[in-house]
């Protein structure tokens, strides 16, 4: 999908379940999953996206987790130079990893707002292009488990891929075992353009990449999508270090 900015920024979408976060996330597949403490940041820190090599814009983000399940806290901005557009969300989910609530705000260059929640078994979004308008709901005949993979807000895709490790692989000897090559799908749904899909992710191996200029060994997934198709880099703490659109010209490196 093409955003309003410009950038193909849209690939699918992904959540990995927060009972799964304690045994996936920093402790990457521990033999032990002590409780942890109320408020815990799993993750934080900004990504860059790069076009023809040139910065265009920065998502700052925030993972936490509690006893109540966990928030996925994202801010999306342009740079200075490029079409101003300013976006912000939030995912909550409860314990199981199933959907709480997502929120999305546009606050340039318009005012769009949307939220989705469960209601009755299944997801209904609520949304409006301006502040002044009346909102309007769709339903969509999708469970709670149902990934939020949104335009924008990429660390949604570090989600995706706890969701899939956590479903497919498993430790061994302290270290990731996953089936190579193998593709599971996993259901998705994109609130800017209220569609729901099927979103292919697969374990590639181990591959030495470049990131900000210095060779490092990371796990590669690739996620096949309708809109196109993009491999993603984890580092060993299970972390989102590098994303590339494998049919165009758009790059998410960490900061």
């Amino acid at each position: 999908m093409q955003s309003s900015t410009g950038m193909k920024v849209s690939i699918g979408h992904g959540a990995l379940v927060v009972v799964l976060l304690s045994s996936l996330c920093p402790l990457a597949f521990s033999t032990s999953t002590p409780k942890q403490p109320a408020g815990k940041t799993v993750d934080s820190g900004s990504f860059g996206v790069f076009m023809n090599g040139q910065r265009v814009a920065t998502e700052t983000f925030s993972i936490h987790e509690d006893e109540s399940g966990s928030s996925v806290i994202s801010e999306f901005k342009t740079e200075a130079g490029v079409q101003k557009a300013a976006q912000s969300s939030e995912l909550q989910l409860d314990p199981k990893g199933e959907l709480k609530s997502y929120e999305w705000k546009e606050t340039s260059p318009g005012e769009s707002h949307a939220s989705v929640f469960p209601a009755q078994d299944f997801l209904t979004e609520r949304f409006s292009k301006s502040l002044e308008e009346k909102p309007h709901e769709q339903p969509f005949l999708l469970p709670a488990s149902t990934t939020i993979l949104d335009d924008y807000f990429l660390i949604q895709r570090e989600v995706l891929a706890w969701k899939f490790l956590a479903t497919t692989c498993k430790q061994e000897n302290g270290q990731i075992s996953c089936p190579l090559k193998q593709s599971v799908q996993l259901g998705t749904l994109n609130p800017h353009t209220r569609q729901s899909m099927s979103v292919g992710v697969q374990y590639s191996g181990r591959e030495k990449v470049s990131v900000h200029n210095a060779e490092r060994e990371l796990i590669r997934l690739d996620v096949t999508t309708e809109t196109g198709n993009w491999a993603l880099w984890l580092d060993d703490q299970l972390k989102l270090e590098k994303i590339m659109d494998l049919s165009g010209n758009t790059e998410i490196i960490r900061d």
